[in-house]
């Protein structure tokens, strides 16, 4: 399999992608896109690799197959190596979990534009909007309701690492790039997500880039 990525530092769905792949635990082989570089155009109309995608990324190769989002990345590795590897195996504990991803995946909008991805900095003093506020909110309480029913078999949000844990590693990036505060129970989950040797592995190489993209390293004025 082949795995096309943007910038470590920047692209949350590249993460997202890159850790549902290691969650599968077959090979895959990297290759890397600069986002936004000056080549950007040209790389997007000319690089068969990302075409069927749009210039998007991550992309997902296996032989002929190609997938491209970060959800439908999930599903098909789910697939190919067995839903239990990404999902709870109980129906409610599963349907929480899908439904909990399928939220990241669609929602969260203020979140995303104010506080953009930027696993090498610290940011201090971010005032949040009041959209982006509720955002916070909306997420902690989702993780509390997960940890608090489902979350006995480990320090994840449904015990043992899953695809919700893939999908809100780039939430757990942004509340630490940007200082949001959060109460104790989320603390120790985000300690959970980003001491894992996946996560470490992907920030070290995301500090080791040497691409800036100025547009994510200033956040959004607040509204």
């Amino acid at each position: 399999m082949k795995l096309i990525l943007g910038n470590k530092n920047y692209s949350s769905w590249s993460l997202r992608g890159w850790l549902a792949c290691k969650q599968s635990g077959l090979p895959f082989e990297e290759i890397m896109v600069p986002l936004f570089g000056e080549d950007w155009d040209e790389i997007k109309k000319n690089h068969e690799e990302i075409a069927p995608s749009s210039g998007k990324v991550p992309v997902l190769w296996d032989g002929d197959a190609v997938v491209w989002d970060s959800l439908a990345i999930i599903e098909y590795l789910a697939d190919k190596v067995g839903r239990d590897r990404f999902w709870p195996k109980a129906d409610d504990a599963r349907a929480m979990a899908r439904s909990m991803v399928a939220e990241m995946h669609s929602s969260y909008q203020a979140l995303r534009s104010e506080c953009p991805m930027n696993m090498r900095a610290e940011v201090e003093g971010v005032e949040l909007s009041a959209a982006a506020r509720a955002d916070v909110v909306r997420i902690l309480t989702l993780w509390a309701e997960a940890r608090a029913r489902f979350g006995q078999g480990g320090p994840f949000l449904f015990g043992t690492y899953s695809a919700a844990d893939i999908i809100y590693a780039p939430v757990v990036s942004r509340f630490m790039t940007y200082g949001i505060g959060v109460p104790g129970f989320a603390l120790a989950y985000m300690e959970a997500v980003w001491d894992h040797e996946w996560l470490q592995s992907w920030l070290h190489a995301a500090e080791a880039e040497d691409w800036t993209i100025e547009q994510y390293e200033t956040p959004v004025a607040r509204k």
